[in-house]
């Protein structure tokens, strides 16, 4: 059985959602999820802890965290809704030849965005970046000096 209080879990506990056995499963797989998986993924997860758990749980319950405001849906063009806890503000790159979804930061990236709305009349307040990208090939690629 589940130990301990999933990120997610207490989460949901702060919104007064009701948690079920099967719900504290799927919290703790995301919670421990590195990666963005897709249902899925978190399915195949979940029955190794709940082997009576179902895909339609793990559909409701995703759906309902992500309506809570608790999990994040991702579509980073491969056909399938990818998850991860909501946190802090980043972006992801997608690495297109191994589907690898790579999170980072820059404040430089988030000041030209805001001063981006604010030629065009607007105050930013919210945003989503996604970069595409194959892997440099030969000397100019990380790591080649």
């Amino acid at each position: 059985m589940l130990t301990g209080l999933s990120r997610i879990e207490a989460k949901c506990m702060e919104k007064g959602l009701k948690m079920t056995g099967q719900r504290r499963v799927v919290a703790k797989v995301i919670s421990e999820s590195h990666d963005h998986p897709d249902v899925e993924l978190l399915y195949q997860r979940a029955v190794v802890v709940d082997p009576h758990i179902s895909i339609a749980t793990v559909y409701r319950t995703v759906k309902l965290f992500e309506e809570a405001g608790i999990t994040q849906r991702h579509d980073f063009g491969d056909g399938r809704a990818r998850y991860e806890e909501a946190s802090d503000h980043h972006d992801h790159l997608v690495d297109l030849k191994t589907g690898k979804v790579i999170e980072f930061t820059s404040e430089e990236i988030e000041r030209l965005q805001k001063e981006i709305a604010k030629k065009l009349g607007y105050k930013l307040v919210d945003h989503r970046l996604e970069l595409y990208a194959v892997p440099l090939e030969g000397p100019t690629a990380k790591g080649h000096n």
